[in-house]
């Protein structure tokens, strides 16, 4: 019994032992596992953060790049629509100012002479061919062109740089007109056709929608008279006020900017109109002549000479521009001996260089 009771007392020793060994390692273990979940739970937050910014980086790169890559595309269709100057595709906000926005930079004659000589823009050739590559316009007259010795040399190279100007902005006006008789001869008129007629409403000064008075108003300015006017006003590009503020055309203004005349009577306040780059002083004029009370006649008798199917004459259209200047009469003959003298009707029917032949060019 006493052998008994001593094995019975160590067996429970051995069980006593035995479960404080196991209550020991679980304490441990919990401990352990305490110490480490934070760390983990760290780790993992962590790694998805650092995964999330891997992501979000990613996505601001991507979008960086597609912005970039937008801009780019942008830029090199307003460059390709700046350089052929208009796309039949599109309508054309001729009195638009975008152009006007430009930074323009002056070249000097000596410059200008070799652009147009590697580009092979002769006017003898333009005679010929009766056509101009417009791919080299300039925004401003040369400052040297007033001190040219040679007036033959002088007017040549003032005629090569407001040309091209000049037949561009007619053949906006051009487009603009067929497609004003295109929409007029369809049976059913679209929304878009009548919101573009609108635009032309407004643009053209007309009220109460009078389509024969636009009609009248939508037409070119012969490319002769539109030069000889420039040379007149500007001195063949000589002039304070085309080397200052590009106007060929020697406009007024009251309200707008302009430079004020150096010899001006007291009860006299206007300026002369001045122009970011030398385009937008072509439009304004065409569209002062286009829009302007003074020179309702003068639209008439180009209007009669589209009925009768002829040619514009500006031989006989300057007749009626009169009022253009204080002299009157005398202007419009001194205008008629800059026509005939410098032999400026040939350039009346000169086009553009087709679209194809300036993309092999720009290539």
């Amino acid at each position: 019994m006493r052998f008994m009771k001593k094995k019975s007392l160590k067996k429970k020793k051995d069980s006593s032992n035995l479960n404080f060994l196991k209550t020991l390692l679980t304490s441990l273990a919990i401990i352990l596992v305490f110490s480490i979940l934070p760390n983990s739970i760290s780790f993992i937050k962590n790694n998805f953060q650092s995964n999330e910014v891997v992501i979000n980086s990613s996505k601001q790169n991507f979008d960086k790049i597609l912005d970039k890559q937008n801009k780019k595309n942008k830029i090199i269709k307003n460059t390709i629509k700046d350089r052929f100057s208009w796309n039949i595709f599109e309508d054309i906000d001729v009195f638009g100012k975008d152009e006007e926005d430009k930074d323009p930079q002056r070249l000097s004659a000596s410059t200008i002479e070799e652009l147009f000589k590697d580009n092979g823009y002769d006017l003898d050739t333009v005679k010929k061919t009766k056509l101009v590559n417009v791919g080299n316009q300039l925004t401003k007259l040369p400052k040297e062109l007033k001190n040219i010795e040679s007036p033959k040399k002088r007017k040549k190279l003032f005629i090569k740089i407001v040309l091209p100007l000049i037949i561009e902005e007619n053949l906006k006006i051009r487009f603009d007109r067929k497609k004003l008789f295109e929409i007029l001869n369809k049976n059913n008129t679209s929304s878009r056709d009548k919101a573009w007629v609108e635009l032309k409403f407004k643009q053209y000064g007309i009220k109460n929608n009078d389509l024969a008075k636009l009609k009248i108003r939508m037409d070119e300015i012969p490319v002769s008279l539109a030069i000889a006017q420039a040379a007149k006003e500007t001195g063949w590009g000589s002039s304070r006020f085309a080397q200052e503020g590009n106007a060929l055309f020697g406009q007024w203004t009251w309200s707008g900017e302009g430079i004020k005349p150096l010899e001006l009577e007291k009860d006299k306040k206007h300026k002369v109109a001045k122009f970011k780059i030398l385009k937008a002083s072509v439009r304004a004029y065409q569209r002062n002549l286009n829009t302007h009370p003074s020179y309702k006649e003068f639209r008439i008798e180009r209007a009669i000479q589209r009925d009768n199917d002829e040619k514009l004459d500006s031989l006989k259209l300057v007749n009626f521009l009169e009022k253009y200047a204080e002299t009157g009469k005398e202007y419009t003959e001194v205008l008629k001996k800059i026509i005939n003298q410098n032999s400026l009707i040939d350039f009346d029917d000169v086009d553009i260089l087709p679209t194809s032949l300036k993309m092999k060019n720009l290539i």
